[in-house]
């Protein structure tokens, strides 16, 4: 499946990098995003300098499955390693809510490891920069360098999707039929119970910081959110396969069931099998050992990391799904989903195949060289739409099918 690739921090347990290709985009195997800058030798040892006074660059390697940042695994003189990610250029053009999403990311990885200092994420060692620095900041060797950037620990393990996509077809069957994954999807939906427990620290939904959409209300936030990226597309001359007043239409339908959710969860968003660590245990079962590229986080419901861990499908249609098994187990939902959060899993699949077909021409991929791309999420798109158009009008059921305690974690109603 072609899916977004975000920068990863992929080393395996033995502290290896994964030397994997890039997926092809059905266009040319060695496409760069516009967002991705290049990166050299005294760029990387001037940052690290900065982040770690004292550090020395002993080499670098950047890993594999970036789109929208710079991410490279760094080895130090002393023998320790780290990451550095460093955001677009300033005066490379982004979507909206783009703006400042290494901040994003940092304040994200920070959150988490005050309030779960044992959560497997990343430790955050600096953060510098500016996504808006006009002249760049003057660094130890008396060179600028403009745009934000961090440090972070390095976390063991692989991408998920390496583990579970087969090499070539022949060995699909085998991969369907064996798919060592369920373990570590289970753990992940355990984890983000415990995360989605953090709330926003001013009870606004949304975005947190700057200019992008956010708002008191959860309703309120995600029609801005949508709106930020209907107005990406009028900018960028993205032709949608539906009006933007059709879209807009079908959050206003739903108005309802969003303002059911009252307490700002922290959500990740973007959590594919890209996004997901994994590594063999002592038993030889893979295990969960991270997770990476928060920059998309925000406040909100928390249903909406239900959609990206089960890219192109419906998870309610999965009850079985180990994530959602690690999910109930961990936060004690019941067994199956009200019609209202049914109706808003699918505003949030709308939400997820919108972002990724605006964000297109950012990425520099056009409707021709990376056709299949465009045909796959033009068809998540109409599905998710033709979907919630067909859904029933009239105000929807907010009873559980089943009954069980700690619906309203689910409905973002309780938390720290």
């Amino acid at each position: 499946m072609t899916v977004r690739q975000q920068p990863s921090v992929e080393a395996d347990a033995a502290g290896e990098t994964d030397q994997t290709a890039e997926v092809p985009k059905s266009g040319a195997s060695a496409h760069v995003s516009p967002t991705r800058r290049a990166l050299d030798d005294a760029v990387v040892a001037r940052l690290v300098a900065a982040g770690l006074p004292g550090a020395e660059v002993a080499g670098w390697e950047r890993l594999s499955g970036g789109e929208f940042a710079a991410v490279v695994r760094v080895s130090l003189r002393d023998g320790n390693e780290v990451v550095l990610k460093v955001g677009p250029a300033p005066s490379v053009r982004l979507l909206r809510y783009e703006h400042g999403m290494i901040g994003a990311e940092a304040r994200y990885l920070a959150q988490i490891g005050r309030a779960l200092p044992d959560a497997p994420l990343a430790t955050l060692l600096a953060h510098g920069g500016s996504a808006d620095a006009p002249t760049g900041d003057e660094y130890a060797d008396g060179l600028s360098f403009e745009g934000e950037w961090m440090l972070t620990s390095l976390l063991p393990g692989k991408n998920l999707h390496l583990y579970t996509e087969p090499a070539d077809a022949a060995d699909a069957d085998a991969s369907a039929a064996a798919d060592p994954s369920a373990p570590v999807r289970e753990q992940l939906g355990a984890l983000l119970a415990r995360v989605h427990t953090i709330t926003s620290p001013d009870g606004r939904f949304g975005y947190d910081g700057g200019v992008r959409p956010q708002a008191a209300t959860w309703p309120e936030a995600f029609t801005a959110i949508i709106e930020s990226l209907l107005q990406d597309a009028a900018t960028w001359g993205v032709q949608l396969p539906a009006s933007p007043e059709r879209i807009r239409a079908l959050v206003r339908r739903n108005r309802d069931v969003l303002a059911q959710v009252e307490r700002a969860a922290l959500v990740h968003f973007d959590l594919w099998d890209g996004n997901v660590l994994a590594a063999p245990g002592p038993d030889g079962a893979l295990q969960l050992t991270g997770i990476v590229d928060g920059e998309r986080f925000l406040y909100g419901d928390p249903l909406v990391d239900f959609v990206s861990p089960a890219l192109g499908r419906r998870i309610e249609n999965e009850p079985d799904h180990p994530f959602l098994a690690g999910y109930r187990a961990a936060s004690g939902e019941p067994a199956r989903f009200t019609d209202a959060q049914l109706r808003r899993l699918a505003l949030y699949r709308l939400h997820l195949a919108l972002l990724m077909y605006v964000e297109m021409p950012s990425r520099g991929m056009d409707p021709v060289s990376f056709a299949g791309r465009w045909e796959w999420i033009h068809g998540l798109l109409m599905n998710e739409i033709a979907h919630l158009e067909a859904m029933d009008t009239k105000a929807p059921d907010t009873r559980a099918t089943d009954t069980g305690a700690g619906n309203a974690a689910i409905d973002g109603t309780e938390g720290l």
